[in-house]
């Protein structure tokens, strides 16, 4: 904790390091009120640095010194500098061994970084800089080494010890202990360190590589979790055999494993051999999972074990180059997943998701480019910047080279790079190389931040038949202030005729067509592109499949975005379509509250939407997203000032009058959909999910209407289905419905049946944190006296807190500024507790400037008491003096 202001760290200050350590030698001794770690570091000057004998500077925090010896001497208190954060030494030659003992203390450490306990069991976390927690060492990802671990604990506790590598040896030691060693033969930076000690039962399977070698699979839960891997197994199995066929990567040790812990800041964690997991991302049985956990357990099993290639085989030089193995990795987990599922539906969500959060990120004061020039807390980078628009700039390369170009860029990256830690220019020069391209101009995506915005006109010469479009790429300012130079913007798009069919698309200066949709490179502030042989005015279909991450701004009216809905194509643009209908019908609605009038829908909203319902061919999973309307949220993104009441108001006005007018159809389709839920037994397959998200969208408008048959259908559903995803969906709906009496009644049943399961509470807890009806914090506050919650677990703070702050727009925004006071209390409490897990929940405050002038200034207030509230981590010091700059 600190008082001061922190240190900023620069990119351009990166220097390689002074030393290196070639072996690493560590045994933990694990005892119940401490731990001791003996470190031993074979190390050697490094020779890119030059010549002499500088200071070695190792870091360390919250670590007491037992002893230090560098060769065979011991060395005293007066051959050495300690402080706070290091350990500072003095080598008398070129290679030396460096010995040290630290006592740590794992059961007291509630930020859950480096050392701790979760429950009943040990584990790490050590990414970013955790590992300092942990012993004194170069905690750097530039510095790379092969490990050898022993664990020694007592055998009754602790049966099962792990670290990472393949095991070499295990046995009894003295009083009850025992003993294991592991080895790690690939070299890794000390962010990829794990180790877990616990009670811990096990599943277990084989899969079999192309090269004919068999690798152990092992998936470590506690004892009463058993029963739920077996999706996590399957997913693990489905992502090995992919990275095979897709990328030609083998996994390279003889086992691999994963570990379920309870408490844990992040997902999961890709630890070379040993991933360790938030549990909820590996528990998935359809009794106490939904369909999108489900598929979450398998998009993060898939994504940390593509990381075994593109992060821990090849990492990053430097945590400015974080995205270098985050958005390359997240791009291959989602491209996983559309091959597993469906690839529409998986872009509409992803790009859903970017477009209301990422683009939030990127206008507001925690703005930064993918690659970032400065920080303060490197945790605080882990963001949708890194992650999301990270991934989408790895799109765009494949993009604008075509798969197999970008194949051949990769499979040269992984050849050129294999065993070091690297940057992204060097991620993009292997495909440049690889592809014979100069993509200088593209790498303005690394270096710049904000969300690009693309404004296109048309012109139509029927004479020459001629239809051009022109380009204005532009991008507002953000909080460095920088210039910002055109980008290189791919745009995918089409020309639709009368009937609704792709033009052959011809370039001025072609002497053919070359296709009906066509991939468009935009390199300049204003670029005009000219298609002939143009019979008729054409419908431009502009950014298929989401091709680059801008804002798009087409004069589309009303009338022409039905037509696209129902004739593009292109299933993302006509998800698209009915997505900008609605926010054209919102924004109407929004207006009309503001000024006083009556609200009056666009009947042509109704018809659209009739015509996705009535559509037997459409994929269900298809239609359940273009029956979802625009999200609070997002209005409120695309808002020059978020009215959060006329927000809420005119959403609320739309759903009720889609459930009246549509009533009909959506019980038809509710009911034929549950009715084969009755009589097939879950099945975690796309099909499935397809069906069911159709069938509980319909539910979560018919309620609206009121109806006793929909309550009574809603119960049923609640008492009577097989799975999570359906009784869930029953709760939320039944919650924020205005009949009291079963919502109390089902409120106790789910509880009273799923008190002893921790993630389903987590659930229950975010259904009641989210529901829009009045009266959302007094039910937050009396929901954070249950005995199912605790601050000190990060996944119950984000099921309550910020599903409260995060989704419940129209209470948390509460006019008299409760929420605000609220979020902020919390905030500094959860500083001294957790300050990662303190910090991510200030996001609902950081976005100030875009409210009203009497909620700017109470927001505004919060984050200044915060800041003056004492002792701040650096974690949270960065978020809220940003915010106040």
């Amino acid at each position: 904790m600190r008082t001061e202001q922190p240190q900023v760290i620069y990119l351009k200050d990166y220097q390689a390091p002074e030393y290196l350590i070639d072996e690493t030698h560590l045994t933990f001794e694990l005892f119940e009120d401490h731990s001791l770690v003996h470190a031993q570091l074979l190390m050697r000057r490094n020779p890119a640095r030059g010549e002499g004998l500088p200071p070695l500077v190792l870091n360390g925090q919250q670590l007491q010194l037992v002893s230090v010896q560098l060769d065979d001497q011991a060395l005293s208190a007066g051959d050495y500098q300690l402080d706070d954060d290091s350990l500072t030494l003095h080598p008398k030659a070129q290679t030396f061994t460096l010995d040290t003992t630290v006592k740590i203390h794992p059961e007291s450490n509630t930020a859950l970084e480096g050392l701790y306990k979760s429950g009943s069991m040990y584990c790490t976390q050590c990414e970013a800089e955790g590992f300092r927690k942990i012993t004194y060492y170069l905690d750097r990802p530039d510095v790379m080494s092969t490990f050898t671990t022993t664990v020694i604990a007592e055998q009754h506790r602790y049966p099962i010890l792990l670290s990472n590598g393949n095991p070499i040896g295990s046995g009894p030691a003295d009083d009850g202990r025992h003993w294991a060693t592991w080895e790690d033969p690939f070299k890794k930076p000390a962010y990829l360190f794990a180790l877990v000690a616990g009670d811990l039962w096990c599943v277990e399977d084989t899969f079999t590589r192309q090269s004919g070698r068999d690798v152990a699979l092992r998936i470590y839960v506690e004892p009463e979790n058993i029963d739920k891997c077996q999706h996590a197994m399957v997913s693990l199995k489905k992502s090995m055999r992919w990275d095979e066929e897709v990328y030609g990567r083998e996994y390279d040790l003889d086992i691999f494993m994963i570990v379920a812990v309870n408490d844990f800041n992040m997902g999961a964690m890709e630890n070379k051999g040993l991933n360790i997991f938030n549990s909820s991302c590996v528990l998935a049985r359809a009794e106490t999972a939904t369909d999108a956990a489900h598929q979450r357990v398998e998009g993060v099993v898939a994504h940390e074990y593509f990381h075994n290639w593109t992060g821990n085989r090849i990492t990053c030089r430097d945590w400015f180059q974080l995205s270098l193995k985050e958005g390359f990795t997240v791009f291959r987990d989602a491209e996983f997943s559309a091959d597993m599922n469906s690839r529409t539906v998986k872009r509409i969500e992803d790009v859903a998701y970017l477009r209301t959060h990422q683009f939030a990120e990127d206008a507001g004061p925690m703005a930064h480019p993918v690659r970032p020039d400065s920080f303060i807390e490197i945790s605080n980078f882990y963001t949708l910047t890194i992650y999301e628009k990270g991934a989408e700039v790895v799109g765009m390369v494949r993009t604008l080279l075509g798969a197999e170009g970008f194949r051949k860029g990769s499979d040269l990256y992984f050849e050129r790079h294999d065993g070091q830690a690297v940057t992204c220019d060097d991620f993009i020069k292997a495909m440049e190389d690889a592809n014979g391209v100069d993509l200088t101009q593209f790498k303005r995506w690394y270096s710049q931040a904000g969300t690009p915005r693309l404004e296109v006109s048309e012109d139509y010469d029927s004479t020459a038949q001629r239809y051009s479009l022109t380009f204005r790429q532009s991008c507002p300012q953000t909080p460095d202030k920088r210039e910002k130079l055109p980008f290189v913007i791919p745009v995918a798009l089409g020309l639709l005729d009368a009937e609704g069919n792709d033009l052959p698309l011809r370039l001025d200066g072609e002497a053919s067509a070359q296709g009906s949709s066509r991939v468009l490179s935009l390199t300049e502030a204003e670029q005009t592109f000219i298609f002939l042989d143009i019979a008729a005015k054409p419908l431009p279909s502009l950014l298929r499949g989401f091709s680059a991450p801008v804002k798009l701004s087409f004069p589309y009216n009303r009338d022409q975005l039905m037509f696209l809905m129902q004739h593009d194509s292109d299933g993302f643009n006509r998800w698209e379509a009915g997505q900008q209908l609605s926010v054209q019908v919102l924004q109407e609605l929004i207006g009309q509250h503001q000024a006083g009038q009556p609200l009056s829908l666009d009947p042509r909203l109704i018809t659209a939407l009739a015509t996705v319902i009535g559509n037997d061919a459409l994929d269900p999973a298809m239609v359940a997203e273009m029956l979802s309307l625009p999200g609070e949220a997002y209005l409120t993104e695309i808002s020059q000032v978020a009215d959060v009441d006329a927000i809420h108001a005119a959403r609320e006005f739309a759903r009720k009058q889609i459930a009246e007018q549509l009533f009909d159809a959506l019980w038809s389709r509710y009911q034929a959909n549950r009715e084969v839920s009755r009589r097939t037994p879950y099945v975690a397959a796309a099909e499935h999910f397809a069906r069911r998200s159709l069938q509980n969208i319909a539910l979560s408008y018919l309620m609206l209407s009121g109806k006793p048959q929909v309550l009574a259908a809603t119960l049923e559903q609640f008492k009577d289905s097989d799975n999570m995803t359906e009784r869930l969906t029953a709760l939320a709906v039944v919650v924020n419905s205005p009949f009291e009496a079963e919502r109390a009644e089902v409120l106790q049943a789910f509880a009273e049946h799923f008190k002893d399961n921790p993630l389903v509470m987590d659930q229950w807890f975010s259904v009641q944190a989210a529901s829009s009806l009045p009266g959302g914090l007094a039910r937050v506050k009396a929901l954070m006296q249950h005995p199912a919650f605790t601050l000190k677990n990060p996944n119950k703070v984000r099921a309550l807190i910020g599903a409260f702050a995060g989704q419940n727009l129209v209470n948390f925004h509460a006019a008299d500024g409760s929420g605000y006071r609220f979020l902020a209390d919390l905030v500094i409490e959860l500083n001294a507790l957790n300050p990662q897990i303190a910090s991510r929940q200030l996001a609902p405050l950081t976005r100030w400037r875009k409210y009203d002038s009497a909620r700017q200034a109470l927001m505004k207030a919060e984050l200044e008491r915060i800041l003056a509230s004492g002792t701040l981590s650096s974690d949270v010091y960065e978020v809220v003096s940003k915010s106040l700059a």
